[in-house]
């Protein structure tokens, strides 16, 4: 009896969603892809991640884990150590756009590590002209963030950390735009971030290993370029919830399987109305939205309206979501072979890609490649070999 009801109770829920949903326009088929300020901070800056899909919430730690998940410094093996990577941005079209990330960590004790980074992207050298077309000068636009976090395990199996973060974001180099002075846009962030990692007693594998990255990423203030301005844009606070699975096969050969599901916690742009003519409906000197909810509001408000203000409903909000997976495989600890995809809905960006890469450890020092081969459209990164240098100083002792 008691299912009977539940069952009742569920089409009836179904049948009253269906008829409110009827008396709505579609937009679902509409392209409606969340845009934020400082895009480069999405952007996977290791090549071991960047061979994996983009995937490194739960990857086992390594020194460019600042990006992905902080809090898995504190299960890191060794003492100290750091890595320096370089991609290429646009190399088929223009040779100085790039972007450069250094890393470093230091464990403390047992339970905690401090670690710290710097994301550089540079735009390379521009002409700014004015409206005449007259030369105004030659400008490196250029971007940068300075992180540094804390670590600490919780137990011998969680941990945490909080990271702090400072955004720059020189864009304009100080011209007058339409008669506005510009300035570099600013923004102070943080990362709260949690990892899980066991050991599982699983079939007849030697060794297996169960990870959790959970991680909220770039909560901070809003960006401008002008003092005239009073609307400023959200910066990309993101939500990575990663799981991994590695097994030993033998005592020469682990493979490992990882999934980072992302979310953008940062309001949807809404649906304005239009007139007959195709013109915006103003009201009180703002657009009327005719479906979504309004974007200009305070951080920790778009970061909660971001889960319910898509204009297409539920099925939209999961349009959002953005996953990128990676399979490892490593031969004696010494030498790597990496696959990824990556996938993005069409409607949000469209964004799909194979990665492959290699890695090869040798004493202190490790060396890892990625290749990106796009599906959908073209990417910046295609066609172009990334790197990443590491270094392990316990390996000196």
């Amino acid at each position: 009896m008691i299912k009977k009801s539940l069952a009742v109770l569920i089409a009836c829920l179904f049948l009253v969603n269906l008829a409110h949903s009827q008396d709505k326009p579609n937009y679902l088929g509409q392209t409606n892809t969340i845009t934020t300020a400082v895009p480069f901070l999405l952007i996977a800056p290791d090549a071991r991640s960047g061979a994996l899909g983009d995937a490194g919430g739960a990857t086992t730690p390594d020194a460019s884990s600042m990006h992905w998940n902080p809090a898995k410094y504190a299960f890191i093996e060794s003492k100290a150590g750091f890595s320096a990577s370089y991609s290429p941005w646009l190399r088929a079209i223009v040779s100085d756009i790039n972007l450069a990330y250094v890393a470093g960590y230091y464990r403390l004790d047992d339970k905690q590590t401090i670690a710290g980074s710097l994301l550089y992207f540079t735009l390379g050298d521009i002409t700014f002209t004015d409206i005449q077309g007259s030369t105004i000068g030659n400008y490196r636009p250029n971007e940068f963030s300075i992180d540094a976090t804390y670590s600490r395990k919780f137990s011998e199996t969680w941990s945490g950390a909080v990271a702090a973060r400072y955004i720059n974001s020189n864009l304009t180099q100080g011209v007058t735009v339409q008669g506005q002075d510009t300035k570099p846009g600013q923004s102070v962030a943080a990362d709260i971030a949690v990892y899980h990692q066991s050991e599982l007693n699983w079939r007849n594998f030697e060794y297996a290993e169960f990870a959790l990255g959970i991680n909220i990423s770039n909560i901070g203030s809003k960006i401008s370029y002008s003092d005239a301005t009073t609307d400023k844009d959200f910066i990309p606070t993101n939500l990575r919830i990663a799981p991994r699975l590695t097994l030993d096969l033998d005592d020469y050969n682990r493979l490992s399987f990882t999934i980072d599901v992302n979310k953008l916690l940062v309001p949807t742009p809404p649906i304005y109305a239009q007139d007959t003519l195709g013109n915006p409906i103003i009201e009180d000197g703002q657009r009327v939205i005719e479906a979504g909810m309004d974007p200009n509001v305070s951080v920790v408000q778009g970061m909660i309206q971001s889960w319910h203000d898509a204009p297409g409903g539920f099925e939209e909000e999961m349009r959002e979501f953005y996953f990128a997976t990676g399979v490892e495989y490593w031969y004696n600890k010494v030498f790597a072979v990496r696959g990824g995809f990556f996938y993005e809905d069409k409607l949000k960006g469209n964004r799909k890609y194979f990665t492959l890469g290699a890695g090869l450890k040798y004493n202190v020092f490790g060396l890892d490649f990625s290749y990106l081969i796009p599906m959908e459209q073209q990417n910046p990164l295609e066609n172009t070999l990334r790197f990443t240098l590491t270094f392990d100083f316990s390996e000196f002792e």
